[in-house]
């Protein structure tokens, strides 16, 4: 070999050679190694020993390092050994330092020397993130794994902390630090606080060093529930914020912030001029004023929309060489913007047509709820326009891809925001839709065979935000992605196997057009015989409900995302010589903000099944759920009764 290539790989196998000693693995103490159950977390599959978190927040050297000890009491608690450390594409962030190792019971440790593979990993609403996957070597119970990974973190830029405390699993011990960030460029202050710390824990401290931080011990597992508030919001957890402002006191701190986020957005949308000319393209003088407000809305969604597409490396972007938007006669004339050059734009266009329009930040309650007390103004991360539209006022958001005019995303509905002025701005709460905004229709014409099997066609039809959702899910999807995702969904409403085929071709562009989804359908053995008698389950789309707040016992407080409507049509034709015996009175369940209606009618050749279930609320106390889990419970048994048929008698017949 060459003495160069001889002096890299010596380079390299140093290097190696100091990361892994970096990694100073704790002692682990015999006690640990030997114990079979922890007497705070009875019944758990395996618990945490211990956790460590220390976080840089330097300016060119910003990173995280993690370590985790687990114990595996009981042989469900193997799937610890296999490990998924999400993390964020793009944005200079990435995992690496990677050491992990099994400890066995008598002490002998097995190191993992494999390589960690990238991996796509779902949750929830089929939001899709990466993680660095791996799994650990030997793993049995009573063994003790552990592993160590640092989060680097892009040079520059500052981020806001966080110590999540509680993990699914028992912990009994962690350590948390923060260095907080530094520069010679600019002051910055750094505000903390805290939110449901565990009983006896001492909130976190700045020390000497300036190194602030905190110890935690018995830290209850997080219990997930269904139809739970973010996760965020329910964990114990401690929030670090850098902010420029010095101010103290939280109503001057948003006059301030405010006045800051005014002056920007004005100075983006001052082109009246442009914006005039611009609009004999969009609206004609004869239009109503909500004619002309749509018109505009509609204008700008067709825009370019960069903050849906795949983020392009250094090489792409200079290649395309596309210009920066400095303001709104920039975003009109390149025909592209992000999510917050296109709401500009609309604000500026609606005020030249002579609309009062003012923009709004508010909050996003996917992630958490915003309490303006902690004073963080980066939670207000959506920007809106609030139009004034023949004396009512509309709220807009035409940068959120598939928005319908006059309707925000889910996260964005029933928060607090900020109405910009030029003294800082005042207090709103966008609107919460009613559950008949948000709908799906299932209406099914169907045959039932002499062999019981049901086949025929399905339409279902998306309103509001059930299409919306549906749409930015796969908008980055393809044709057969799409087809499948439709297909799958359609299955999932039926309590038993069936056949799906889509038939048509949604428009999946549309943002003020329903979504509909139509298929061929099939249902072997959906009626069962008994005797010279057939029964028929009435819940054909039911299996939504068959599981919800099944469990006596709930923690948390219940949360649906947004109000909605489920709404049945089904048609069974019978086969010749069957009739229809008897059918279920009709069934009304009435709770005021959640209702329920089933009814059956019968004619000579079949039956007609009509179902409603409208949800209107969106987070109610934990102590209302024994009377929300007995509606459902109400919901269940009359999903499940049946249609007596039979063979028509031969007078009858005759």
């Amino acid at each position: 070999m060459k003495p160069l290539r001889w002096f890299v790989l010596l380079l390299a196998f140093c290097t190696l050679a100091v990361l892994a000693s970096a990694v100073d693995w704790p002692p682990v103490a015999p006690d640990e190694l030997k114990m079979t159950a922890e007497p705070l977390a009875r019944g758990a599959p395996a618990i945490i020993l211990y956790r460590q978190v220390d976080r840089d927040d330097s300016a060119t050297t910003g990173h995280e390092s993690s370590f985790l000890r687990i114990k595996i009491l009981k042989e469900e608690g193997r799937k610890y050994a296999d490990v998924e450390i999400p993390y964020s594409q793009g944005g200079g962030s990435g995992i690496s330092h990677i050491w992990a190792r099994t400890i066995r019971p008598d002490g002998s440790v097995s190191e993992f020397k494999g390589k960690p593979f990238d991996k796509s990993i779902v949750k929830a609403r089929g939001m899709k993130y990466m993680a660095k996957a791996f799994t650990l070597p030997d793993v049995q119970v009573g063994c003790v794994i552990e592993y160590f990974y640092t989060v680097e973190l892009s040079e520059y830029l500052i981020f806001d902390s966080h110590w999540i405390l509680n993990d699914e699993l028992f912990t009994r011990h962690a350590k948390f630090s923060l260095k907080p960030y530094h520069s010679d460029y600019g002051q910055f202050t750094l505000r903390w606080s805290w939110h449901l710390l565990p009983e006896g824990t001492t909130p976190p401290k700045e020390g000497p060093d300036h190194l602030i931080r905190m110890e935690v011990n018995n830290v209850p597992a997080f219990q997930t529930e269904d139809y739970m508030p973010p996760a965020n919001e329910l964990k114990s957890r401690v929030d670090f914020t850098y902010t420029e402002d010095m101010e103290k006191e939280s109503t001057k701190y948003w006059q301030n912030r405010g006045k800051k986020l005014n002056s920007l957005v004005e100075s983006f949308v001052a082109k009246r001029k442009a914006m005039e000319q611009a609009l004999p393209q969009i609206i004609s003088a004869g239009d109503s004023d909500e004619v002309k407000v749509q018109k505009i809305y509609e204008r700008v969604q067709k825009l370019r929309n960069t903050s849906y597409e795949k983020e392009k490396t250094a090489q792409e972007v200079k290649r395309s060489k596309e210009k920066e938007n400095s303001n709104v006669e920039d975003v009109w004339k390149h025909g592209y913007g992000d999510v917050s050059d296109l709401n500009w734009l609309f604000l500026a266009l609606v005020r030249a047509a002579g609309f009062e329009a003012a923009p709004v930040y508010v909050s996003d309650r996917y992630h958490y709820f915003f309490d303006p007390n902690l004073m963080d103004g980066h939670k207000l991360d959506y920007n809106l326009v609030l139009v004034k539209v023949g004396g009512k006022d509309v709220y807009c958001d035409p940068g959120a891809a598939f928005s319908p005019y006059g309707m925000l995303m889910w996260s964005e509905t029933a928060v607090q925001g900020l109405r910009l002025n030029k003294d800082g701005g005042t207090w709103i709460r966008t609107p919460l839709p009613e559950s008949a905004s948000s709908r799906i229709v299932r209406r099914a014409d169907l045959a039932l065979s002499e062999n019981g099997d049901l086949e025929g066609a399905l339409s279902i039809t998306y309103t509001g935000l059930e299409a919306m959702q549906r749409r930015r899910d796969e908008m980055d999807e393809d044709v057969a992605a799409r087809k499948r995702a439709l297909e799958d969904e359609a299955k999932q409403y039926i309590p038993a196997a069936s056949e799906m085929e889509l038939t048509n071709q949604p428009d999946w562009t549309s943002s003020s057009a329903p979504l509909l989804a139509e298929f061929k359908m099939k249902v072997e053995g959906w009626v069962s015989g008994a005797g010279r008698k057939a029964l028929l389950p009435v819940g054909l789309f039911s299996a939504g409900e068959k599981s919800v707040f099944e469990h006596a016992e709930r923690v948390h407080p219940i949360y649906f995302e947004y109000p909605s409507q489920k709404e049945d049509n089904i048609r069974i034709t019978l086969p010749h010589g069957w009739q229809v015996a008897s059918i279920p009175p009709k069934s009304v369940h009435d709770g005021h903000i959640v209702f329920y209606a089933l009814t059956a009618e019968k004619s000579p050749a079949s039956v007609t099944i009509t179902r409603n279930l409208n949800l209107d609320l969106l987070l109610l106390e934990q102590k209302f759920y024994p009377a929300l889990r007995n509606f459902f419970q109400d919901v269940r048994t009359s999903d499940e009764e049946q249609i007596l048929l039979q063979p028509v008698s031969p007078s009858a017949s005759n």
